[in-house]
Formats: C-alpha cells, structure tokens, sequence
C-alpha cells in the first residue's frame, strides 16, 4: 500500500534504527538524540546554541531542550561568550570528555553493523541520497 510513499518508509526506517542506537547509547544513560548532540558537542566545543540547532537540522527549541537535558546529566555547561553577550557557548565537561571515545565506538559498531547488512557501498549510497533529499527539501 505504501511502496512509494517516501514520508511512510522514511518514518518506519527512522523507527527501526532509533532501536538500534537506543542500545547502542542505554549504558550510557542517553537517548540516540542527546548522544548525537553530545557528539556534536565535543567535536566542535564552544558553539552557540544557534550553530549547534543548524548542525543538526533542528529548530532552537528542540536544541534547547536537548541541552537542558544534558547539562542536568553534568555533561555539558553552558558559559557566556566573549564575543557575544546574547549568547551562550556550549562547553563539554569531563565527564563527557571522559566517554566521548565510548560513544563514538558504540556509534561505529551500529554504523558497522548496517554496512554489514546492507553492504557498504549500498549503505554509502543510501546515506547520500538521503542527505541530498533532505538538502533539497
């Protein structure tokens, strides 16, 4: 019934991999949206909330949300910027400095996990047909 439906096999594929990497990241207390964010976090330390939101292509609430519930886990503190006085930098602590190795691992074995499934080349197919729809949407 819904073959060609690209909204219905879309959701039902984001549904499948969210269990994946929900137990990829359940040691470590963090749901698949709050370990990617902690992950943008750490690679890029110091960004604005804004900046962060864009990475990630969510809306600033959403973001706002995500980073209230990692700074109540003590993983990331927000300071004021120096260059900017509305804005807030977003810092990891060392806690999270301390697992960022952990969860990037645990990130890999998933992604290691599809590209034994799929294959790799199918799955690097996949992957950039679906960042280019999302682009162009």
């Amino acid at each position: 019934m819904f073959e060609q439906c690209l909204y219905f096999n879309t959701t039902s594929l984001a549904r499948k991999l969210e269990r994946e990497w929900t137990l990829a990241f359940k040691s470590f207390g963090l749901t698949p949206s709050q370990a990617f964010m902690l992950r943008v976090i750490l690679d890029k330390p110091g960004s604005y909330q804004n900046a962060l939101a864009k990475e990630m292509n969510i809306t600033k609430p959403t973001a706002s949300r995500g980073l209230d519930g990692l700074e109540k886990l003590g993983l990331i503190e927000r300071l004021p910027s120096a260059d900017d006085a509305r804005e807030m930098e977003i810092h990891p602590t060392k806690k999270a400095k301390a697992i960022k190795d952990s969860i990037n691992t645990a990130s890999g074995e998933v992604t290691k996990k599809l590209k034994k499934l799929l294959g790799t080349s199918e799955f690097l197919d996949v992957v950039g047909k679906l960042r280019g729809i999302s682009e162009v949407l």
